[in-house]
């Protein structure tokens, strides 16, 4: 069976952003002082890492060929990010990993929406599972920072912190799996 080039790409983008995402929890789990905040962000490592053997599974399911150009792009950003958590202080990572988890969220349950609309539904189980371990991620960043006095400034330039997320998935009050095709249809049109 051959997949919607949408769901392609964003196969082999978050197989690869998964190890760059890994790469970057590397350098922020090292750069940190407390051992229980170096624990939590290397056990969020750990999860990257097991979403993206959860992606290539799929892909090869379909026979998705994984991305040379994507690999060395998101291998060099990974690389690039984690060195930069030993300099750029401790707000930084945070915060810019809260960020790309928030966006991270969406991509799952897209893959979902594409996935059930050509009739598919035996991943959906793992892809609402990596997208609400994904929204957990968000959550711990934010909250790693929410007394930061940085936090409005970069809020109101960058658009992600206490006042907004880039999903729409609240762990309070969960959609189950089966009515899961309400997540993130804003996302999936371009907003």
């Amino acid at each position: 069976m051959t997949l919607h080039p949408q769901l392609t790409e964003l196969l082999q983008r978050a197989y690869s952003a998964e190890k760059a995402a890994a790469f970057a929890y590397i350098g922020h789990a090292g750069s940190l002082k407390g051992e229980e905040e170096k624990r939590a962000v290397k056990q969020i490592e750990i999860d990257e890492w097991e979403h993206r053997e959860h992606v290539l599974a799929i892909m090869r399911k379909y026979g998705v060929p994984i991305s040379r150009w994507y690999e060395l792009k998101f291998h060099v950003i990974g690389k690039i990010i984690s060195a930069s958590c030993y300099v750029i202080g401790c707000f930084m990572p945070y915060f810019f990993a809260g960020k790309l988890e928030s966006g991270n969220v969406c991509e799952y349950f897209v893959m979902m929406h594409l996935f059930n609309d050509v009739g598919i539904h035996e991943h959906d189980a793992i892809l609402y599972q990596m997208g609400m371990k994904e929204k957990e991620h968000e959550v711990y960043f934010l909250n790693q920072i929410l007394g930061s006095r940085l936090l409005p400034v970069f809020e109101m330039i960058f658009g992600w912190g206490k006042r907004g997320s880039r999903n729409d998935v609240d762990l309070e009050r969960k959609y189950s799996v089966d009515e899961a095709g309400k997540y993130c249809r804003k996302y999936e049109s371009g907003h």
